[in-house]
């Protein structure tokens, strides 16, 4: 079948968007094994279209006669497994469904895995479309058992983790999705695939886990590398930016309530609050759309 699809990215961060409210027949709409199968196919950098997963548009749920929020998002990595959330992804969606009229809101509640989260669209002077936005990611959760991770403590913070005869330590928290942050004095020259990929599948994370690797540059700035489950090294995540800041906040590391986290893709600004929840604001860009040949068979 012919698939229609647009990348966008955040900070580098790409990913394949499918509208599966106007662009696909009703009984693959949400069909979790299309999804799966189209992922890893077309994300292959060699043999597909290339991105680090694909993310979905959906009509959110119903409560009742009331929708639950105005869009539904669905995102799935690069090798099929589905995440509950994407910070920069959820930029991105945002992006399209303003820049393509499925809505004139410019805060627009989207629904996920995670619970619903707000996005506030900002829109280039020149063209009026969105060229960046500001996602409320909600409160970080460092309890063990809402990571998750099967640990003998309530929090993992400041806590050793072996890794390729190397011991790191290690911070954790959730912001939807699972992040393990690991400060290291080097990180442009530390191997992130080896133990990136040592730390993520480690037995203590039932759902596995995405990996931070943070140098500290100055009181408000870091360099981060990502190790997202499911996808390997990506330019950016925005719920790992989250993740670093909330982590630094909880350990003293930064005073202020706002930090600029620097990854290969771009920066990403993040403010707020432990209780009162963390906010993102970063850039949201469409590269191009496109068909794609998917032979399915279900």
């Amino acid at each position: 079948m012919d698939v229609k699809f647009t990348k966008l990215h955040g900070a580098g961060n790409d990913y394949f968007y499918l509208d599966a409210i106007n662009d696909l027949p009703v009984c693959l709409a949400d069909d979790t094994d299309f999804y799966r199968e189209l992922a890893v196919k077309i994300s292959d950098r060699h043999f597909g279209a290339g991105s680090d997963g694909i993310i979905i548009i959906l009509p959110p749920s119903r409560v009742g006669s009331a929708a639950a929020a105005d869009f539904r998002m669905r995102m799935f990595n690069a090798d099929g497994s589905e995440g509950e959330m994407c910070g920069n992804g959820i930029r991105c969606f945002a992006k399209f469904v303003y820049d393509r009229h499925l809505t004139d809101k410019k805060n627009i509640n989207i629904e996920t895995l995670a619970g619903i989260k707000t996005v506030e669209v900002f829109l280039s002077a020149g063209t009026g479309t969105v060229e960046e936005a500001r996602v409320f990611m909600g409160v970080p959760e460092f309890k063990t058992e809402k990571i998750p991770a099967d640990f003998g403590k309530s929090e993992i913070i400041g806590e050793k983790i072996a890794a390729g005869g190397k011991e790191f330590e290690i911070s954790c928290v959730s912001m939807g999705n699972p992040h393990c942050a690991v400060f290291v004095e080097d990180v442009k020259n530390f191997d992130v695939h080896f133990y990136g990929s040592l730390i993520e599948n480690n037995k203590m994370f039932p759902k596995r886990i995405n990996v931070e690797f943070v140098q500290v540059m100055d009181a408000q700035n870091v360099l981060v590398r990502t190790w997202e489950r499911g996808s390997g090294e990506t330019l950016a995540c925005g719920t790992g930016a989250c993740a670093v800041y909330s982590i630094m906040k909880k350990t003293g590391k930064i005073k202020e309530n706002v930090l600029n986290v620097n990854l290969y893709g771009g920066t990403l600004n993040i403010s707020g609050g432990l209780n009162d929840g963390v906010y993102m604001v970063g850039p949201a860009e469409e590269v191009f759309t496109g068909r794609y040949d998917f032979n399915y068979k279900n």
